[in-house]
């Protein structure tokens, strides 16, 4: 016999719902957008004429809310949050939270094109020169170190599965079929479309995955997707939305971005489906991000890609990605740096959960939009009847047994120095 629901419960839903309403109008990456009439006009010019985008242009792209009345709604939430739940009840503590997140949010998207827009952004996203722990090295540090031994493997890994040979009508296809049989429930059924409205390759949402209308894939594409946009963006919305009572966890804050991207990058890695020109990709945006927080303007870090690939148009979509909601010469938005942090941080979670035994909370990653910290807390919730358990879970989050071996195993090499043991293998290798 199903419990009927606690007035603690009734109350987290109502508040939770509410929190739900509220954000429905924020869309960050729609409003920091750079139309395509500008693409154009770059590309030309040859490349040799800076975007021309002004603090001005934000005007022409609509927030589609006005900014000082919803931080005023949020602010009267975060009150009745307090009034109804208590000022230490833990769940009303991550709706608050939340809700504060929002309004620094709604703070950003009102200074575009401004400088304080940056600053804002790296206090949402974070910024290249944070630290993994106190004196520890920094995201710059990784994006280094990674490159150099990107650099050492070349082009030797690719194989017929990199060849760019699928349409984008042709992928939606494939991936159609491919995550029907991963979201099986019949009332949650997932439509993949292509759309010549993103700057990606592709994008997410609630029950839609889009694909760039004129992008060609390769099978080693087609399987990123899957299970990065698939398995961890939609699955994650999908399991939040079936939450009976913190409905809150199928909407994402920037800080949850971090994790959510984190975990996508992590979940490519334990299906061996990524490369080293995808890890190569992400770097590089750290770079970016890196020379425009050092004063770099848009053509210098333009300039910066075209270095890599003779694509013009290319490096003009990467280079957007990085001053988008900002100026040509004004600080970046630092979204970007968000994949290559949250992998460590969610990789070190599980390392870390392992280490102390807590296999239970590992798949706890999925429930919906999370953050880590909290992650203690919905364990607790899930015991109570609060929280449900996921319902879309990748097999090796279902079963940890090999997961533990591994992270176990990567616990003990984690302790040894690559220096000696290079000057050991060096005669056979």
């Amino acid at each position: 016999m199903k419990k009927s629901p606690s007035n603690l419960q009734n109350t987290i839903k109502e508040l939770s719902d509410r929190l739900v309403l509220l954000q429905k109008p924020i869309r960050i990456l729609n409003a920091v957008k750079w139309d395509d009439r500008i693409k154009e006009d770059f590309l030309a010019h040859k490349g040799k004429k800076s975007p021309a985008v002004t603090k001005d242009y934000y005007t022409s792209v609509p927030l589609n809310f006005e900014a000082h009345a919803l931080r005023e709604e949020l602010i009267i939430l975060e009150e009745q949050i307090h009034k109804k739940l208590g000022q230490f009840n833990p769940v009303g503590m991550i709706m608050i939270r939340m809700c504060q997140e929002y309004r620094t949010t709604i703070e950003m998207l009102a200074h575009r094109g401004q400088r304080q827009f940056t600053e804002l952004s790296q206090g949402l996203y974070g910024s290249v020169s944070d630290v993994f722990y106190a004196n520890g090295p920094s995201l710059k540090d990784l994006a280094d170190n990674l490159s150099q031994t990107l650099n050492q493997l070349g082009q030797s890994w690719e194989s017929e599965k990199d060849e760019k040979r699928y349409t984008s009508k042709e992928a939606v296809q494939i991936l159609s079929h491919r995550l029907g049989r991963y979201f099986t429930d019949p009332h949650e059924k997932i439509t993949v479309k292509s759309d010549d409205g993103i700057v990606a390759d592709a994008a997410a949402g609630a029950e839609v995955l889009k694909l760039r209308k004129n992008a060609l894939f390769s099978e080693r594409d087609l399987k990123v997707l899957e299970v990065h946009e698939g398995w961890v963006h939609v699955g994650t919305t999908l399991n939040g939305k079936n939450q009976p009572y913190c409905t809150f966890l199928s909407k994402g804050t920037p800080s949850t971005t971090l994790f959510q991207e984190g975990l996508a990058i992590l979940i490519e890695m334990f299906s061996f489906v990524s490369s080293p020109k995808r890890i190569q990709r992400l770097v590089d945006r750290i770079h970016a991000v890196n020379m425009a927080e050092n004063g770099a303007d848009f053509m210098e870090v333009f300039h910066f890609y075209l270095e890599k690939s003779t694509d013009m148009e290319s490096a003009y979509q990467q280079t957007v990605r990085i001053f988008r909601g900002s100026l040509p010469h004004l600080g970046p938005f630092t979204k970007d740096i968000v994949y290559s942090k949250g992998f460590v941080l969610i990789f070190n979670y599980i390392r870390l959960a392992i280490a102390e035994g807590k296999l239970d909370h590992i798949p706890l990653l999925f429930l919906g939009k999370v953050h880590l910290e909290d992650l203690r807390v919905y364990a607790n919730l899930i015991e109570e009847g609060t929280i449900i358990a996921p319902k879309y879970l990748p097999l090796y989050f279902k079963d940890t047994a090999a997961l533990s071996s591994w992270m176990a195993y990567s616990l003990f090499l984690s302790t040894l120095s690559l220096e000696p043991l290079f000057h050991d293998y060096k005669s056979i290798l």
